[in-house]
This record gives structure tokens, sequence and C-alpha cells, in this order.
């Protein structure tokens, strides 16, 4: 299937975050669809992240809420869109214990209004449209809960979401399941493990580290630092969604995991290694680390088992971890002025 001639007119909400803004420069580099991004422009919005993109026909970005039903309907009417990738969502969970409101209203009232305004674009599309139309919901493995020692996620694992972040997310997810099962609108639900990589906020581990280090800041690890979580380079998660837009079945889940996983605590010691071969003045930087308190709920473990994904949609997460942590790195060493953008992180 070839997806410019399948999807000509993408929609992509969130576009301005740190997954959806890598999702909307790979679908302009590397196809011809023209390309909508809605974003409310939250704190977690990049706001110039498209600077480069502002003049060329096949991208336009609309300034929508979710939450705003007549908006969000009006933002479905005027795109008229062949596919839509659904990345709009708070996703911190510190935030989400502090303010579980906003979560509730975005996660959850958020994904009803959207499945709300496309109902009816869906019902009137021409049968050849129609057939390839479809909605990509992408969501997060934390809906399952915690693993203990052993054992994997999958696309059976039942939902167990331990904070506000992850109940919203998982209260998404069974709503546009209902959505298909009662009213047949094509969806397909992606569940994927902790992404990483240039231009994640400050606010996410990799990132903080990163950044408290090079300000000479404490850098602080919950609990024993013992908690793991299953990484994946946000390029390979990119290669996932396309590949499941193309080709996976409606209807179905696919976890999308990267096979790597990591304690919190190992993460750290990577990041101060590499820091410390770039910047020997303030090394070690292993001496910032300060454990904390935990975080409520804290789940210990996440892993993804992604076979599903491998053997129906031939995908497996092609970079190696130490070399994308490491580009990662020396990408904001070498952006150290972004970090200004978000001051109120």
């Amino acid at each position: 299937m070839n997806f410019t001639k399948s999807f000509k007119r993408v929609l992509i909400t969130g576009g301005c975050g740190f997954i959806g803004g890598a999702l909307v420069k790979r679908i302009l580099n590397e196809t011809n669809s023209k390309v909508f991004n809605i974003d409310k422009l939250g704190y977690a919005s990049d706001k110039e992240m498209f600077s480069q993109y502002f003049d060329i026909d096949r991208y336009q970005f609309l300034k929508v809420d979710l939450f705003n039903i007549e908006d969000t309907k009006k933002a479905i009417n005027f795109i008229d869109p062949d596919i839509i990738f659904h990345l709009a969502a708070e996703s911190h969970v510190d935030r989400s214990i502090t303010f579980p409101r906003i979560f509730l209203e975005s996660n959850v009232i958020g994904t009803f209004n959207l499945l709300e305004a496309i109902m009816p674009h869906w019902d009137k599309l021409p049968a050849d449209r129609k057939e390839f139309f479809k909605l990509i919901h992408v969501s997060t493995d934390e809906v399952f809960g915690s693993l203990g020692q052993n054992g994997f996620f999958s696309e059976e694992s039942p939902y167990n979401p331990s904070s506000p972040y992850s109940a919203t997310k998982a209260s998404s997810d069974l709503i546009v399941k209902s959505w298909y099962k009662t009213y047949g609108l094509p969806s397909i639900i992606t569940n994927s493990s902790n992404n990483f990589g240039p231009r994640q906020l400050p606010e996410k581990l990799i990132p903080l580290i990163i950044f408290n280090a090079i300000s000479n800041k404490s850098i602080p690890i919950y609990g024993d630092g013992k908690n793991v979580r299953d990484w994946i380079y946000v390029e390979d998660h990119i290669n996932a969604l396309l590949k499941i837009a193309l080709n996976g079945k409606v209807g179905e889940a696919y976890c999308i995991g990267g096979g790597n996983q990591r304690s919190n605590e190992e993460i750290f010691e990577s990041i101060c290694d590499l820091l410390d071969l770039n910047i020997k003045s303030n090394s070690p930087h292993n001496r910032l680390k300060v454990y904390v308190e935990d975080r409520l709920g804290h789940d210990r473990r996440y892993a993804i088992d992604y076979k599903k994904l491998k053997k129906e949609l031939e995908w497996s997460p092609k970079y190696d971890f130490n070399q994308a942590l490491s580009f990662t790195v020396k990408w904001y060493l070498n952006n150290i002025d972004w970090f200004g953008k978000f001051k109120e992180i």
C-alpha cells in the first residue's frame, strides 16, 4: 500500500509534542501527503519545531484544544482527513498526581470529543476513501500497571493503571475500543514503552538528567533507583506507527517495545558516563545523584513483548540503544539553549 495514495490528508493531534513532532517530520520528509497538525500549544508544546515547514503547501497547523468540542468539530470538517494519528495527551505522571483533572479533561474528554467529531466525517466519506480511513490511537504501556521481576506486557495483558495519567490513558483506550465495537469506527490502538530522543522535555527522565548535570544541579532519583523501564528510541516508535498505519488490522492493538530494559539508576550512570567523556571539566557527573522519596503509586517494572508486531508486520527496533542514547546526549549538548524554551517546567 502506498502511503500517499491511501492517505493524502493526514491529521496528527498533538503534533507539537515530542513523539507527535517526530511523526510530523517523518511524514513530511518521506511522503507527499499533506499534514495537518492540531495542538493546543500547552506548556509541553515546542512551538518553533516546524518553522522550516511554514512556507510549504503540505503542512498546516491549527491551534485546537480537543476539550473544546465545537473547535474540534470545525477542525475535522476543515481538515477532511484520510487518517488520524491521535497523540494529543497530557503525559507526565507527576503532574497527573498533582493536577488529575487536567488529565481527565485532555485524555478522556479530549478523546471523546475527537471521536464525536470523527463519526459524521467517516460516515460521509466516499467508498474509495472510507475503505482506507482509520484512527491510530497512540497510548502507553503504563495502562497495564506494574510487572514483577519476570514477564512482559502484551496485547492480552489486563488493564491495571496505577496513576491518574495511566488511568486516563486506559480510559481513552477503552473508549476507542468501544467506538470500534459499537459503531464500527475503524481504529487501531498502540501501547508503547518509554520513548527517548532529541527534543524531549526536561520533565522526563533522560533529558532531566542531562539538563541538571550540565547545570551542575542535583539529579533526583526516585526511591532506590531500581524501577525498570523498557526504552525505545523515538524513531523506532515512528517506524512502528507508519507500519501499523499501512498494514495494521483495524480493531486490533499493537504493543511497541524497544527490548531495552534499564533501571533508572542504570540510565543515570550511562548518561553520566557519556557526559564525563564530553565535559571532562565537570566530571564525575554522578556525584550529583540524590535519592528522593519515591513517587506515589510508582510502578516497579515495565517490559513489552512486541512479537505480534514483529510477526504480523515484520517490525522490530533497528536502533542500538547505546548509540541512540549517545546521539541523544550529544544533541542536547549541541542545543543547550533549547532547554530555555520550557522555563515553566
